[in-house]
């Protein structure tokens, strides 16, 4: 029996609606889920920090490491949880545990990461100790936050070279 284009598409959507349960076609993977509440506060450079529950919360390590040549700088490494680095491009859009990592050095913006390694060189640091900190940010720009805390980690980094200029 020959079908219209209309019944075919008409057939086709109805089995789409029952293997989704009702959900749409394609899953959800391309639409925003439910991504936390957003607060009054803002960090130091005016990004409103965007409220999740603790349990499942996204969470943020950084790792510090000399290179094998110290004249060369440092690695820095972030390990993340409940948390996917976006790629480059994505829409700024919140999705719950997805965005990228700002990473800043004694307070001042060093990178935006959309991947978990970043190259210090060592001529971006003068001597002494510094506060590497990696905090996690949605791809709108939102601080991830739990209980009113942005959600990052801070790693120290003496450096014992000659003077470099500061950061910033």
């Amino acid at each position: 029996m020959s079908r219209t284009p209309c019944a075919r598409a008409t057939a086709a959507l109805l089995a789409c609606a029952v293997l989704t349960g009702l959900a749409g076609c394609g899953g959800d993977a391309d639409r925003p889920r439910r991504a936390g509440t957003l607060l009054d506060r803002t960090d130091d450079e005016g990004h409103r920090y965007r409220q999740v529950r603790g349990e499942g919360a996204p969470e943020v390590a950084v790792v510090v490491q000399p290179d094998a040549d110290p004249a060369r700088g440092w690695y820095l490494r972030v390990r993340v949880r409940h948390f996917r680095l976006s790629p480059a491009g994505t829409p700024a859009v919140a999705v719950r545990g997805r965005g990228y990592v700002q990473l800043s050095l004694d307070g001042h913006r060093l990178s935006r990461l959309r991947g978990a390694a970043y190259r210090l060189p060592a001529a971006r640091l003068s001597r002494g100790t510094h506060h590497v900190t990696a905090r996690l940010h949605a791809d709108d720009h939102t601080v991830w936050a739990v209980e009113g805390k942005p959600v990052e980690a801070t790693a120290d980094l003496t450096a014992s070279g000659a003077e470099a200029a500061p950061v910033g």
